[in-house]
């Protein structure tokens, strides 16, 4: 049966869903739209994970923001915490995907703070932290376009190119 998503995939679109929590990967219901509507992609930034944690109908956060806080993690190490967790165990779901697209899809995003979009050193070292912390082949580190952040995505963009050169 051809969908509506599903044409928009054979005409080469890659679907991206701008939605993510932990419910919706331990559910499986990221695996299903990835299935059913050819979802080959997420975005992420800080409202999506804001309102993801806060949703008072999802405790699925609940028990590690506890264990952060007893540990006395601040509320944007907590945050951090929770965001790369999410977005590492969603990069494992698209995998698959990004194998069979030759690497051009099953991307999962994930963006440096907003409040180092006019530091460009700032930047980088978060975009690297970043993709340590999850370290998963497929991430996307999204990099604000300010005058700060131009330098900040050249040098990513050379540190990237260069690793994946050897």
């Amino acid at each position: 049966m051809t969908t509506p998503t599903s044409s928009l995939h054979d005409a080469g679109v890659s679907i991206w869903l701008d939605d993510l929590s932990r419910t919706r990967i331990s559910s499986g219901n990221l695996a299903e739209l990835i299935e059913s509507r050819n979802v080959t992609g997420v975005t992420t930034n800080p409202t999506i994970f804001a309102n993801a944690i806060t949703d008072k109908n999802d405790t699925s956060y609940d028990a590690q923001v506890t264990e952060l806080a007893a540990t006395g993690a601040t509320a944007e190490e907590a945050v951090f915490a929770a965001t790369t967790q999410d977005v590492a165990a969603a990069l494992d779901v698209f995998r698959p995907v990004w194998e069979a697209s030759g690497h051009v899809d099953g991307r999962v995003s994930i963006e440096v703070s907003p409040d180092l979009a006019h530091d460009t050193d700032g930047t980088v070292a978060q975009a690297k932290e970043l993709w340590a912390k999850v370290d998963r082949p497929n991430l996307l580190v999204k990099i604000p376009a300010t005058k700060a952040g131009l330098p900040a995505i050249a040098r990513q963009s050379a540190r990237a190119s260069a690793s994946t050169s050897r």
